[in-house]
């Protein structure tokens, strides 16, 4: 016991002697934080530095601070303040220990928090059921967050807030439904579900970056994933990955159709690359490059590059072929330059591409049909002074069913603007001389008819022609005893070529050779014509209280004559003679098969006559407020035809009947025209051509045709009902208005449209036995309720009694999203596709599935 009390005494006064010896000691260099000490210098306090950077305002209808441990409870409507952020909830704590504030939503009996914690900061607002915010490191942790972006917002499971321009959130959910932003429904009709998301925000944008995300519509997992998504939170364009659409097609399977890449590259180009790609082997490959300069130009480069596979490899049904489509548009803007201008539409394609195609768009929009596809490269040059303009053109023209391709390169024309040839005494140009007018020009071109395997080859180049044509028109008219214009026209046609024909008869090979003979020749031609119009109007009037009022009639008949010599006469030199296999001399053309055309043959001097009349007429309506209603008989019925004086055989040409009439309110539309051979057809026994006499008329049918249209729709068929007097009860979604009868049934417009358009056409010919053509065809769409649609269209043959091209659409508007479905479900191209494609304005380059381009940049997705 003494020996523990001797140890305790001894340890006491070593430790007072050890602190009297550091009291005594020379104090060091202080420290950065440390404080003197005012009152007394030997002193020295050393302060930490403050957790705080700024003042933390609270309030709450309930305060409790705990001192020793340095809490703060803030309870029911607390609020702090602190810097640029405000947090209002139910209970806030604040652990100065810790540097650490941390708020919870109001809870229910339960414990389920019912409302939740909102926190603002720069001018953003976040709501979480927990939130946790450390002062010092400037960090957070937030539960069930919900973060609202623009036009879109994230719900996630866990947010941890790195800084102000970092948020990494865990099993997330994004959407853009504008109700479900609006808290006008609890549940997004759509959402992109991923395990792990990265917000990224800067002043100038802000961006979501995930891994594998995955669509849900109503809450229902779809088969859209994506291995990552880079989703944007700007106006500006940003990359991202291009939804496809899916579907089936009969001859080569399930595919996805448009799935792709698009990224902007810079200020005025951007990129895209689609793909196609189908079960049974076959792919394609879509790049398209746009590109824009405000106020001076803006085109694309698109390109369709793939292998059609059909059928089984090894069986005798399997193909393969490869295709390809090349396209660059190009337009200037018109404030650029107006005195040269340049534009482009090129559109080259494999001579099978449209029987193989890979996108399915060409099926949906019957591009399938196509025959022909032109391209065309234009520069136009513009004077100030001068009066004149100057066209270069290159142009391609391929024929599917020849397999033919028609090239032009280069093509220029001088077009000289018109102008009088004299000049006016008064001011006013009266007579003949005064109203003279000069049109002239002229045109370069270089042809080519060729295979498209001798494209740029030297089998292309010399059966290139180079043909230069003049063409120089006179015309003047003047008014004959006020009812009279009395008009005369000269045309004088100029042309040279590089190459002529020369035509023989082979005995030996018992076949006419044509030999192409390379010289610079050629040819003048010129007509004249004198003519005469006047309008004559006749009006039948009728009993007063009878249905039809009157009847107007005006006719315009005009009579002309036109003479042209025999431009085939030996004087002329522009046609010869050779021995055919009979031995016949036969006349040909030194220009026949040449860019330039022929002269034509045996001299003209004709009279001819056209006839044109409108016949209206006014009959008794209560329907419009002055009683009178005009009726369209003939907005248009013309005949024609003519009689060459200088003809040996067969004076009078075919008449011709045309008309144009509109019924129903102007919307039934008919379009006819009528050509009847005057002399009479002879055939030979056991021919099918026949031969024209000279015995004139018999006037028989040598072509008919009729077209007809009539656009339907649920307005021509009454008034709108008025739902809100008529039905008592009323219900919204989605702003849509709906009516419930007394058996609780909702009423509601259901907008159609259907156009029904039918053709009709004969042609007989000097055959013995004519052909027709009879189809009937119809496009609509009917909106079963507000946001089902369903549209249309088909064609039946009435001659070989088959349907031919149809297709069948669904629409459907799911307030933030959009589902298509296209369907051809028999023909050549039997195909199904269903697309869904997100609306928000900003994924409309991210998860887009609309073509946009840079001349549209508001338009809608």
């Amino acid at each position: 016991m003494a020996k523990t009390v001797l140890k305790n005494i001894l340890q006491i006064l070593i430790i007072l002697i050890f602190n009297n010896f550091l009291a005594q000691k020379t104090p060091e260099k202080l420290p950065k934080n440390a404080v003197n000490d005012t009152i007394s210098k030997k002193d020295t306090i050393v302060v930490k530095k403050e957790a705080l950077e700024d003042v933390l305002r609270t309030k709450a209808d309930d305060q409790r601070r705990d001192v020793p441990k340095k809490m703060t409870f803030l309870n029911k409507n607390a609020q702090v303040k602190y810097q640029d952020m405000q947090i209002d909830a139910d209970y806030i704590s604040i652990d100065d220990n810790k540097n650490v504030i941390y708020a919870r939503g109001k809870l229910d009996s339960l414990g389920k928090i019912i409302e939740p914690v909102i926190t603002t900061q720069a001018g953003k607002k976040y709501e979480t059921n927990e939130f946790s915010y450390n002062t010092k490191t400037k960090q957070a942790i937030a539960f069930n967050a919900r973060t609202e972006e623009s036009e879109g917002v994230i719900t996630a499971q866990k947010t941890k807030k790195y800084n102000d321009s970092v948020f990494a959130m865990r099993n997330a959910d994004y959407t853009t439904d504008d109700y479900y932003i609006k808290k006008k429904d609890t549940v997004s009709d759509y959402f992109m579900r991923a395990s792990n998301i990265k917000l990224i925000k800067s002043k100038e944008k802000s961006q979501i970056v995930t891994g594998p995300i995955q669509m849900y519509i109503e809450k229902v997992p779809t088969p859209l994933i994506l291995p990552f998504a880079v989703l944007p939170f700007s106006a500006k364009r940003a990359a991202g990955i291009l939804i496809p659409s899916f579907g089936e097609r009969e001859d080569v399977g399930f595919f996805l159709n448009g799935l792709g890449y698009y990224q902007p590259i810079g200020e005025h180009f951007d990129l895209k690359v689609l793909a196609d790609i189908y079960t049974k082997g076959s792919w394609n490959i879509r790049p398209q490059m746009n590109y824009l300069k405000k106020y001076r130009y803006s085109g694309s480069f698109t390109a369709d590059v793939g292998t059609m596979i059909r059928g089984i490899k090894g069986l005798e049904d399997y193909t393969k072929n490869s295709t390809y489509r090349i396209t660059w548009n190009h337009a200037q803007d018109t404030k650029a330059n107006p005195f040269l201008t340049f534009s482009a539409a090129v559109d080259i394609v494999s001579t099978k591409f449209y029987n193989n195609p890979l996108n399915n768009n060409y099926i949906f929009n019957q591009n399938v049909l196509n025959t022909q596809q032109n391209s065309t490269v234009t520069l136009t040059k513009r004077f100030l002074k001068l009066p004149m303009t100057i066209t270069g053109t290159a142009s391609y023209a391929q024929n599917f069913a020849t397999g033919l391709a028609d090239l032009r390169l280069p093509q220029m024309n001088v077009a000289i603007n018109q102008f009088y040839l004299f000049k006016s005494k008064t001011g006013v140009r009266e007579g003949l001389l005064e109203n003279i007018t000069v049109n002239t020009g002229f045109n370069l071109t270089n042809f080519v008819n060729t295979q498209e395997n001798e494209l740029f080859t030297k089998a292309m180049w010399d059966k290139m022609q180079t043909g230069l044509k003049n063409n120089i028109a006179l015309g003047t008219n003047t008014t004959l005893a006020k009812y009279f214009t009395f008009s005369l026209s000269a045309t004088i046609d100029n042309a040279l070529t590089t190459k002529t024909l020369n035509r023989f008869y082979d005995p030996v090979k018992d076949v006419v050779v044509d030999q192409i003979e390379k010289n610079v020749t050629g040819y003048s031609t010129f007509s004249t014509t004198a003519s005469i119009q006047t309008i004559l109007y006749g009006n039948l009037k009728f009993k007063k209280g009878s249905a039809i009022e009157a009847v107007r009639h005006m006719m315009t008949p005009s009579i002309g004559f036109t003479y042209s010599p025999d431009f085939g006469s030996p004087n002329f030199g522009y046609y010869r003679n050779y021995y055919n296999a009979q031995g016949a001399l036969t006349p040909y053309s030194i220009f026949e098969k040449g860019i330039v055309g022929s002269p034509s043959t045996g001299m003209v001097g004709a009279l001819g006559f056209n006839i044109g009349n409108n016949i209206e007429m006014k009959v008794r309506s209560k329907s419009d407020s002055t009683g009178i209603k005009k009726v369209k008989i003939f907005e248009s019925l013309n005949l024609s035809g003519s009689y060459n004086f200088a003809a040996k055989t067969h004076p009078w040409s075919i008449f011709t009947i045309s008309g144009q009439s509109s019924f129903f309110n102007n919307k039934l539309s008919v379009n006819t025209s009528l050509a009847l051979e005057p002399y009479r057809i002879a055939f030979a026994p056991g021919e099918t051509t026949g031969v024209r006499t000279e015995d004139f008329g018999h006037f028989s049918v040598q072509g008919f045709n009729v077209q007809m249209s009539y656009p339907l729709s649920s307005e021509l068929f009454g008034e709108k009902t008025d739902y809100a007097k008529k039905y008592g009860a009323k219900g919204e979604v989605r702003n849509e208005n709906y009516y419930f009868d007394d058996d609780n049934y909702a009423h509601f417009d259901q907008a159609w449209t259907l156009n029904v358009n039918a053709n009709y056409a004969y042609s007989k010919g000097y055959n013995r036995v004519g052909s027709k053509i009879a189809s009937v065809g119809l496009d609509g769409s009917i909106k079963l309720t507000p946001y089902w649609n369903i549209n249309g269209s088909t064609h039946y043959d009435l001659v070989t009694k088959q349907l031919a091209y149809t297709r069948i659409g669904f629409a459907r508007d799911q307030r933030s999203f959009t589902i298509n479905f296209n369907w051809v479900p028999f023909g050549q191209y039997k195909v199904y596709d269903f697309f869904i494609g997100i609306k928000a304005n900003i994924l409309s380059d991210a998860l887009k599935y609309k073509d946009r381009s840079f001349t549209q940049p508001n338009a809608p997705f």
